[in-house]
């Protein structure tokens, strides 16, 4: 079971201010990249974790969570569910609060090992449309563009 309620959403998303994005992609038209920034602009840092590339959105790259010398409060995973595994043992590994897995995404026995380890799970949720409906800033755009969406582009628009 996934960290839902709008209270505990409310919390996590007030509470945090550095978000380790595994996943995300340094292509403007990508789910992650869109989400990111958006979170950017909203007052959070977001730290990429993809070794595709060496920074995205003005942020060093790293290649896993492990390598990030800072502190931070939540892994947001653009993975497949079967992938999950090793990202969270990753997050406990590095201190993280929160594990929250992007729409789509679910890992029933990741999240079992990361709530044992003492950390909350967001699973089927996007950070950027959470922030929005419950703390402001939801419009219509974003939501239900299909822009949003943990599966890849059929075409890349120009």
């Amino acid at each position: 079971m996934s960290t839902t309620d709008i209270p505990t959403l409310r919390r996590i998303l007030a509470d945090t201010r550095t978000i380790a994005m595994v996943g995300l992609s340094g292509d403007w038209y990508r789910p992650s990249y869109f989400a990111a920034k958006y979170l950017q602009e909203h007052g959070y840092r977001v730290i990429p974790v993809n070794p595709k590339y060496p920074e995205i959105l003005g942020e060093k790259a790293y290649g896993s969570l492990r390598e990030i010398p800072e502190k931070i409060d939540v892994v947001d995973l653009f993975q497949r569910a079967e992938r999950v595994p090793a990202f969270v043992d990753d997050a406990i590994a590095i201190g993280a609060k929160v594990v929250w897995m992007q729409l789509g995404i679910v890992n029933e026995e990741a999240a079992a090992r990361a709530r044992e380890a003492g950390l909350e799970v967001v699973m089927d949720h996007c950070m950027k449309i959470e922030y929005g409906r419950l703390l402001g800033g939801l419009s219509f755009c974003g939501v239900n563009t299909g822009i949003i969406s943990s599966k890849r582009p059929l075409h890349v628009p120009h």
